[in-house]
C-alpha cells in the first residue's frame, strides 16, 4: 500500500483556515468539520498532518511565533546599547502587529487563554529569548529595573497589543509620531 505525499499547500490551507477559524470564533468555535471545509480538504485529510485539533493548534502557535521572532529581532545583535536594542525590537514589533494583524491577534488569544498546551508554550518562549537576554543584560548593566521579566512584557510589549486592537477598531491610529510617543512610554515603563 502506497503512504500518501503530504502536500505543503494542503497543511498550509489548514493551518491558515484554523487561525482565521480561532481569530473569528474562538477556540472551542472551531471544530475540525469547519477548519476543513474552509481548507477545501476532507476532515480525514487533517488528520494526515495533525494528531487532533491539539496538535493542529499548537504547531499553528509554534510557527506564527517563529514567524513573529523572525520579525522581531531582525537587524538586531546582542552586541548593540541596550536602548538600541530595544528601540529595534519594539519598533519590529509594532510593524508585525500592524502589517500581520491576524497573526498578531492569534498570538494574543493564546497568551490569554489555555488553548496551547504547556510544552508548546514553553517552546514558543524560546522564541523571544533575545529579548530576555537583552533585558538581563539590561538589568546588569543597571539600565533597565531589577524586575520579573513578565513584568517587564506586560508594561512594554503588551500594550503594543492594546493599540493595535484600537487600531484595527478604527478608533485609534499610530501614526509615526505616536508611535514615537508610545516606544517612548515603554521603555520609560522599564528604564531604571
Amino acid at each position: 500500500m502506497a503512504t500518501r505525499v503530504k502536500s505543503p499547500d494542503k497543511r498550509k490551507a489548514l493551518l491558515k483556515a484554523t487561525l482565521s477559524l480561532i481569530n473569528n470564533n474562538g477556540f472551542h468555535a472551531a471544530p475540525m468539520s469547519k477548519i476543513a471545509k474552509l481548507a477545501k480538504v476532507s476532515p480525514a485529510t487533517i488528520y494526515i498532518y495533525f494528531e487532533n485539533k491539539q496538535d493542529l493548534v499548537n504547531q499553528l502557535y509554534l510557527e506564527v511565533k517563529s514567524a513573529f521572532s523572525e520579525h522581531a529581532f531582525q537587524n538586531f545583535s546582542d552586541e548593540m546599547p541596550v536602548k538600541k536594542g530595544f528601540d529595534i525590537i519594539w519598533n519590529n514589533i509594532a510593524d508585525y502587529k500592524i502589517s500581520l494583524p491576524e497573526e498578531s491577534n492569534f498570538l494574543s488569544q493564546c497568551d490569554n487563554t489555555p488553548m496551547i498546551d504547556e510544552k508548546s508554550r514553553l517552546e514558543g518562549l524560546k522564541n523571544i529569548e533575545p529579548l530576555l537576554n537583552l533585558w538581563e543584560r539590561g538589568k546588569s548593566e543597571g539600565i533597565i529595573k531589577n524586575i520579573c521579566p513578565y513584568i517587564l512584557y506586560a508594561y512594554a510589549i503588551y500594550p503594543l497589543a492594546f493599540l493595535m486592537t484600537a487600531q484595527q477598531r478604527e478608533d485609534f491610529e499610530l501614526t509615526e509620531d505616536l508611535k514615537g510617543i508610545a516606544l517612548q512610554a515603554a521603555w520609560d515603563s522599564i528604564k531604571i
